[in-house]
């Protein structure tokens, strides 16, 4: 019975050992769990799987559940996945469009009819002849008698020559013979038309209809030439007259100072708004080509307000058109050049004028027109001028023209050692003159061949002003004075002005300058792709395609900065688990006594350590644990 009974109590004892032990088991599991469950202020997730399911049970963006919700079913998974991001990249190709045509900067242009008072332009008026400055007179003289052989000898024609002044025959030798030298080296010449090579020699019995016009020009060293050529000898001729007078005119410095003008014997009547203008109205300039120049109310201190329209409320201008003690080989038109233009901007009058026929009464009605274009990335446009990387040499505002004639100047002054005299002249800058600089014409037209061609890069360069005023012109014309009134109105004439031309209607010319109506135009710009508007455009794209806010763009930058924590702390781990592995091994033949306890006689004994431990899955479970030494008593 004793021997039965043992083993009873053992097993009860075993039995409460077995049922000891889940209760350990259990409370070990329920500390682990309150571990694990316990909420901290930061967590992580642990895998990729678990963060991207967390993602898609709990995000805003339509279809997301579906690649979780259906994962025992791989085709729905693989088809709502392709679906999903199929979507993701439609949507994004269609931002790609958006943000290109936000970033491509358009505009909108916004047309608008005001009615105010309007502020007169700036009218130039010049006499189309160039004037003979008495200090110029003897060089003139010298020319044109030069001219009158050359023409002689090339086309048989005498030109007759004006009234010669009186002066000692030794310096007016010298004077011609100084000239003489000069125009041989850039000589009238006549080339076939068909002909390729050099320059044919003069023969006058050749067919007239068989030849070009033209003169050569040589560089410094005489090594290279340039041909200047025209199919009209008209042409050929005026201009080769012209690049001797612009030398002459070169050679004394205070030309442009010079003022010979008598405005009464130009304009011989003058009202505006029906008041008569005054010299305070006016400023005087003399041009090489079209003469002397009148510009009215360029004065930003008096301007001209314009109330009403209509011809009786404009400029109205009567001009003296004869030809008198002028150069006939430089001006070949009759009449008058007038041009309007803003204030405070140069007249060039080879661009923007018209001419003025005599005899004839013009009436020139205008339409103001303004247009501001937007700056900045909207367009290539300049406020005032101070980022174009060009010098403006005018004493006025900037314009595109004045910016292209200033680039071109500056060029010329760099590469010929001169400017022309058509120009104003950089500082420290003279005027080019065969005396001084022998190759400046040969410099000056092939570079002014490059400039046609658009080498020197000056129209690059040259930006269009955000601001830009322009006049709309129509003119009418009729006969002025009509056959009853031209009685009076010449022997009026007469005696107010001393008018006493023969020829009477071929002498005056009128020209009305008015504004047509009271409206004026102006063209805007305003931006046409605003933030506002790409905010929208996107907000709409994200919608139709997933149906969201942007709460969830906000989730999915979420879902990134995760992705990236997660990416961070396996990456940690690899590196600790991997440096841990390359540590030693401790030594084989070691102790496996329990803390390094004695052995004492009678004492049980001990397992050893590796059969008591659990085996454990990793390093940092195995740091949780702890083991008391043992100890026998």
């Amino acid at each position: 019975m004793k021997s039965e009974k043992q083993p009873e109590g053992k097993g009860m004892e075993q039995s409460k050992q077995e049922t000891k032990e889940p209760k350990v088991s259990e409370e070990a599991e329920m500390e682990e769990e309150g571990v694990d469950h316990s909420e901290g202020l930061v967590e992580f997730f642990h895998s990729y799987q678990e963060l991207f399911q967390f993602f898609c049970n709990n995000t805003t963006i339509h279809g997301a559940i579906r690649l979780v919700c259906s994962k025992r079913n791989k085709m729905k998974t693989a088809f709502w996945s392709v679906l999903f991001f199929l979507t993701f990249g439609l949507m994004y190709w269609q931002f790609g469009i958006i943000y290109g045509d936000y970033f491509s900067f358009p505009v909108n242009l916004n047309l608008n009819l005001n009615s105010d008072r309007l502020t007169f332009p700036a009218v130039t008026l010049c006499t189309l002849n160039p004037y003979r400055y008495s200090a110029l007179q003897n060089d003139l003289e010298d020319l044109d008698r030069i001219t009158h052989r050359t023409l002689m000898d090339m086309y048989k024609y005498n030109m007759p020559l004006g009234q010669k002044k009186r002066m000692g025959k030794t310096s007016r030798k010298r004077r011609s013979r100084s000239l003489y030298n000069h125009v041989q080296r850039h000589p009238l010449w006549r080339q076939k038309r068909d002909s390729q090579g050099s320059m044919e020699d003069n023969n006058p019995e050749v067919g007239m209809n068989d030849w070009r016009i033209g003169f050569i020009l040589w560089n410094e060293n005489k090594t290279d030439c340039f041909h200047q050529m025209y199919s009209s000898g008209v042409d050929a001729v005026r201009e080769w007259y012209s690049f001797h007078y612009i030398n002459i005119l070169a050679r004394i410095p205070a030309t442009k100072d010079l003022d010979e003008s008598n405005f009464e014997s130009f304009i011989y009547a003058c009202r505006f708004n029906e008041a008569s203008c005054d010299k305070a109205n006016y400023t005087h300039f003399h041009h090489p080509i079209y003469g002397n120049c009148y510009t009215f109310n360029d004065n930003d201190s008096s301007l001209w307000m314009s109330s009403l329209p209509g011809i009786n409320n404009g400029l109205s201008l009567v001009v003296r058109t004869e030809q008198n003690d002028f150069i006939p080989l430089l001006s070949t038109v009759t009449g008058a050049r007038v041009m309007v233009h803003g204030q405070n901007e140069p007249a060039f009058m080879d661009e923007g004028g018209f001419n003025v026929r005599p005899g004839v009464e013009t009436s020139i009605s205008m339409r103001k027109e303004t247009t501001n274009r937007l700056g900045g990335s909207y367009s290539d446009c300049t406020e005032n001028g101070s980022d174009v990387p060009v010098k403006n040499l005018y004493p006025s505002r900037y314009t595109e023209q004045v910016c292209i004639r200033s680039c071109f100047q500056k060029i010329m002054v760099e590469r010929c050692g001169c400017g022309h005299y058509f120009y104003p002249l950089p500082p420290g800058a003279v005027y080019c003159d065969y005396t001084k600089h022998s190759g400046w014409g040969y410099c000056y037209y092939k570079l002014q061949a490059e400039f046609k061609a658009g080498f020197l890069d000056c129209f690059s360069k040259c930006r269009k002003p955000c601001k830009v005023t322009e006049y709309q012109l129509s003119a009418g014309y009729s006969h002025w004075p009509s056959a009853a009134s031209e009685a009076w109105v010449f022997h009026m004439l007469s005696r107010q002005n001393k008018y006493n031309i023969t020829s009477k209607r071929n002498g005056i010319a009128k020209v009305n300058i008015f504004f047509q109506e009271w409206n004026y135009k102006s063209n805007g710009e305003s931006p046409a792709f605003t933030v506002v508007t790409l905010l929208s455009q996107l907000g709409n794209q994200w919608s139709l395609w997933f149906g969201s806010s942007v709460l969830s763009v906000v989730e999915l930058a979420e879902l990134i900065l995760d992705f990236l924590a997660v990416t961070c702390i396996l990456a940690f781990q690899w590196a600790y688990l991997h440096r841990s592995s390359d540590l030693p091994a401790p030594p084989s033949g070691h102790d496996n006594t329990v803390c390094g306890a004695p052995s004492l006689p009678g004492a049980p004994q001990h397992l050893p350590v590796a059969s008591m431990l659990p085996s454990y899955n990793s390093l940092e479970a195995l740091a949780v644990h702890s083991f008391p030494c043992r100890g026998t008593e």
